[in-house]
């Protein structure tokens, strides 16, 4: 069992099976990217 962790706000992006517990860190989440584009 893995996860996708966005580094920005830290919310769970996705979860994914494999053999060992592994914590992957995106750059963004979809929100954050949406969020980029309105603060611009």
């Amino acid at each position: 069992m893995g996860v996708i962790i966005c580094q920005t706000c830290e919310t769970t992006i996705e979860h994914f099976e494999e053999e060992k517990v592994t914590t992957l860190y995106s750059k963004t989440c979809p929100h954050c990217q949406e969020q980029a584009k309105l603060n611009k």
